[in-house]
């Protein structure tokens, strides 16, 4: 660690000083965000949010906490996402609890959200959600939750609510225990049912063509890519939430065939892609009759990233 290491050193570390020498020491080591990392860190030591940092600049840090602190700067100077360090993410104006069974939500897939959001306000009625894939439940609960609130902060004229539940299922079990927990958390747990399969194997025959809408952000890092990742994702977060195979479609192909099964007419499907896969689902999708209106949307960077279709009325 560096010489200015706060463990090393009688100099009295307060927030100030300890905000800036994180920032430094993770910046140094080429770590995304460092000083939002850092907020992340020492709010979670104190046990504060990250703006009570702004408003106590001059606490000075216990020796309890130094330790604490020292041990996941170091962790965290060596590709360890933050995000589990801390056990929490923000997604979608919320805050998630993340572990390791599953990946940690991005800020890519809020276009995800916010354009299943606007198709069920547009359309109208109560809407009945399906979330393939949903890890830590992030899109299903951001999805119920903008639905069944007025929205806040915006110019916008006031919107009434809707009825809105789902069902989510994930293959690891450990994934669908943190998505559940979250759906706690932000007191949507009688709305969403969560259960455990591979894409919609926990389904039951009834259920065919019984779903306004089918959300999906399966895997589907190619192969090359995944080679190319950074290395607080190759490894720490798990592959399997994350890699797709050769050409980064082998999960994303089957979900494309079985989904029109589930959906009624008229009814829309919004997944995730690869910004490289545009071309290549739109050939998936087109092949498929049930499906209409097909195209792909691009997220907040301007890049591919969510196919947008409708099932066949």
């Amino acid at each position: 660690m560096a010489a200015t290491d706060p463990a090393r050193t009688d100099a009295p570390w307060d927030t100030r000083r300890l905000l800036q020498w994180i920032t430094g020491f993770l910046a140094e080591r080429t770590i995304d965000s460092p000083r939002v990392c850092a907020e992340l860190l020492l709010s979670h030591v104190i046990g504060c949010e990250r703006t009570r940092l702004y408003m106590e600049v001059d606490r000075p840090a216990s020796p309890t906490e130094l330790a604490r602190l020292r041990e996941l700067v170091k962790r965290a100077g060596q590709h360890e996402p933050v995000q589990y360090l801390v056990g929490e993410t923000w997604f979608h104006a919320r805050p998630f609890h993340v572990d390791r069974s599953t990946l940690i939500p991005r800020p890519a897939t809020e276009t995800l959200v916010e354009l299943a959001v606007q198709w069920a306000r547009e359309r109208g009625g109560p809407v009945r959600m399906l979330d393939v894939c949903t890890g830590s439940g992030c899109v299903a609960i951001s999805v119920v939750a903008a639905l069944v609130t007025p929205r806040r902060g915006t110019t916008e004229p006031p919107v009434s609510p809707m009825e809105a539940t789902a069902v989510a299922s994930d293959l690891v079990p450990a994934a669908i225990d943190l998505a559940l927990r979250n759906a706690t958390r932000h007191g949507l747990q009688a709305r969403i049912e969560f259960r455990t399969g591979d894409l919609f194997e926990s389904l039951q025959a009834s259920e065919a063509e019984g779903f306004d809408l089918i959300t999906a952000n399966p895997p589907y890092i190619s192969d090359a890519e995944w080679a190319q990742c950074e290395p607080n994702v190759r490894d720490h977060e798990p592959a399997t939430a994350l890699r797709g195979g050769g050409d980064g479609l082998r999960i994303v192909t089957p979900l494309l065939q079985q989904a029109p099964r589930w959906l009624k007419p008229g009814g829309r499907l919004l997944v995730e892609i690869a910004a490289s896969q545009g071309e290549a689902v739109q050939r998936l999708v087109q092949a498929n009759s049930a499906l209409v209106h097909r195209a792909v949307q691009k997220d907040h960077e301007g890049l591919d990233r969510v196919l947008v279709a409708d099932r066949a009325a």
